[in-house]
């Protein structure tokens, strides 16, 4: 029977050890100045209102100091009233906003340089301005460096920092003050353009200088992965083959391409979403238990699951990955133009919207769990999911009314929204008659703690500054993810889709998809 129930979980006490330790206090950041190439987007939607509230929590020193470095001609002045204003609009606040005298106390540390970033008068000048700030505040700080820039500019960027010595290598990363610099993706647009970028980075930094960062690993869900498998031992003995059918990531938009075209024309949804945020899950989801919580140690297993992948050959591809190109149609009762009607897109174009890739893992633990991983446009709503099916009973006693079977077992995992975690299980419907319904078991984030309260880039920045890496990529890690991807990119790069637009905006995506999945005996979730 196909009826369904759900019921919800309380959240219990911990239980107080026998000499409990008193519970650790949140780590403040070191002073520093905190460098930012581009006052773009990010920095106003995301960074700012990240460090704001990091501010207003007591978690920034009063000797922090911000200075954007970016092509618009302004001055302090000029650059503190645009960031109130994004504040205004971005930031956590009451019903009036943020409060007006935490802005203006915020604004303070800020500082702006206009200069372009090919030109190393640029960075002489950005030497000089750093040596000011840091003379305001006498006893040495650290320095953070974040390219919000195209990734275009990474390379140079990262050349005339080292050369210019605004930025120089520390080989010890015991070492004060400390020098980091934080990396946005994509890192390279294919195998070999992540190998020539890394190359460059090791010229100019040591490894532990470098910040490769994916927003998605600052998640709260995303980082109660590793809590969930590893902090509890009723379900690592059922987290292999023996037991998973397959897994199923997914990580839906309902938006179009919006004003980043240009972008996704280039790029596409297989270096927009497969190589950095869903390869990610799945290394997460895939990984064997480190030694120790540490940033290598995680790292380290993380790597070994995706270097675990099978290659994908030519031949093979089409029983692994299928791709899919939105075109007209209706988001929450409104209708949408397709791809290819988009500004900035080329009428033509070949650009996938969606994708479904299966991956295989060769090793012990996975070996013949397909894990399929899926994204794209233009679909329903937004959600990521991530969600693992369990084998069916050998043999099912209980009866079974005609055409009816008993569904599988189903944990899944809510990234966003609505973070939790849902269990599906089988239990008897009252009455004298034996029948079988699912229910769900589930936990939210919001109902159990409240609202969640930080950005992810607020986690991930103050980890930087505190040179915590575990939640960074390092450098064979995002090799590694492009290995898996590239041959997808190769082959679909040398064969036309003559079948795009095949799905329409506000569908689950191609029928080709639901045949694909189809074929192993599964089928989509509609998160």
């Amino acid at each position: 029977m196909n009826a369904r129930a759900a019921t919800t979980i309380t959240v219990a006490e911990p239980t107080p050890a026998v000499a409990a330790e008193p519970t650790p206090q949140l780590r403040r950041a070191e002073p520093c100045t905190m460098v930012i190439f581009g006052a773009g987007d990010l920095l106003h939607r995301k960074l700012m209102p990240s460090l704001f509230h990091l501010m207003g929590d007591g978690l920034l020193p009063d000797e922090f100091a911000v200075l954007a470095v970016a092509r618009s001609q302004g001055d302090d002045d000029w650059f503190r009233t645009e960031v109130g204003n994004a504040l205004r609009t971005f930031a956590q606040g009451g019903d009036g906003g943020p409060d007006a005298a935490a802005v203006r106390r915020f604004a303070s540390h800020l500082h702006y340089l206009p200069g372009e970033l090919d030109d190393m008068a640029t960075y002489a000048a950005l030497r000089r301005r750093i040596g000011d700030i840091d003379a305001a505040f006498p006893g040495g700080r650290g320095h953070l460096f974040y390219l919000a820039i195209p990734p275009s500019l990474y390379a140079d960027a990262i050349t005339r920092l080292a050369q210019t010595g605004v930025a120089p290598r520390v080989p010890d990363p015991r070492q004060r003050p400390w020098v980091r610099i934080i990396i946005e993706k994509p890192f390279g647009r294919s195998l070999a353009s992540a190998v020539e970028l890394n190359a460059c980075v090791r010229r100019a930094f040591a490894e532990h200088q470098v910040y490769r960062i994916d927003h998605y690993l600052g998640k709260e869900t995303v980082q109660n992965l590793l809590v969930f498998r590893f902090a509890n031992s009723i379900f690592e003995p059922i987290w292999n083959r023996a037991h998973v059918h397959h897994v199923q990531i997914t990580a839906a938009e309902s938006v179009g391409v919006e004003h980043r075209a240009r972008y996704y024309e280039e790029a596409g949804v297989v270096r927009d979403m497969f190589q950095n945020h869903l390869l990610q899950l799945l290394s997460l989801m895939a990984m064997e238990p480190p030694v120790t919580f540490s940033a290598d140690a995680v790292r380290d297993e993380k790597v070994k699951a995706l270097r675990a992948i099978r290659p994908i050959t030519p031949d093979a591809m089409h029983d692994y990955a299928v791709r899919g190109q939105y075109g007209p149609g209706t988001i929450d009762g409104r209708p949408v133009p397709g791809y290819r009607e988009e500004p900035d897109v080329a009428p033509g174009s070949a650009t996938p919207t969606y994708a479904a890739i299966r991956f295989m893992i060769d090793n012990w633990r996975w070996h013949d769990v397909p894990f399929y991983l899926r994204s794209g446009k233009r679909l329903p709503h937004r959600a990521t999911e991530i969600a693992i099916q369990f084998r069916k009973p050998p043999h099912v006693m209980f009866p079974m009314p005609p055409g009816e079977t008993m569904e599988p077992n189903t944990l899944a995992i809510r990234v966003q929204p609505q973070e939790g975690i849902t269990l599906r299980f089988e239990v008897k419907v009252p009455g004298i008659e034996v029948r079988t319904a699912s229910v769900d078991m589930d936990f939210s984030y919001a109902e159990a703690f409240g609202e969640l309260e930080h950005d992810a880039y607020e986690t991930l920045l103050l980890d930087c500054m505190l040179g915590e890496a575990t939640l960074f990529t390092r450098s064979d890690e995002v090799e590694a993810a492009w290995t898996a991807v590239d041959p997808i990119l190769d082959y679909w790069a040398g064969k036309r889709p003559e079948h795009f637009p095949n799905y329409a905006a506000g569908a689950w995506g191609p029928a080709v998809a639901d045949q694909f999945i189809a074929r192993e005996g599964a089928r989509w979730r509609e998160p």
